[in-house]
């Protein structure tokens, strides 16, 4: 990483972390309820949690790669798996916050 720039993949992994749990809490109770009208609960934690696991294996890789060039990379596209993981559960949100699923 560029000495200038503080590295944020510890701060992505540590959050995506707490937030792929969340989702896997969220997956597992709508899936033990068999809440059946919920699928897209069910479909956006799972969408969550691929941008999540992702955004975790990206920052851990580009936290120990040796090459600066390709640790920025890697923590870019953990940022942006992030950025996607959070747009969803907002979304979902959003959706179920206002009663439209």
């Amino acid at each position: 990483m560029d000495d200038d720039k503080p590295s944020k993949s510890p701060h992505i992994l540590s959050t995506s972390a707490n937030l792929l749990g969340f989702c896997f809490i969220v997956l597992t109770s709508v899936r033990i309820t068999k809440l059946n009208e919920s699928s897209f609960i069910d479909e956006g934690a799972a969408l969550a949690i691929i941008s999540f696991m992702s955004s975790c294996l990206l920052s851990f890789l580009a936290m120990r790669s040796k090459n600066d060039r390709r640790a920025d990379k890697l923590e870019n596209l953990a940022d942006i798996f992030f950025l996607c993981g959070l747009i969803v559960l907002f979304l979902t949100t959003m959706l179920i916050t206002f009663n439209i699923i």
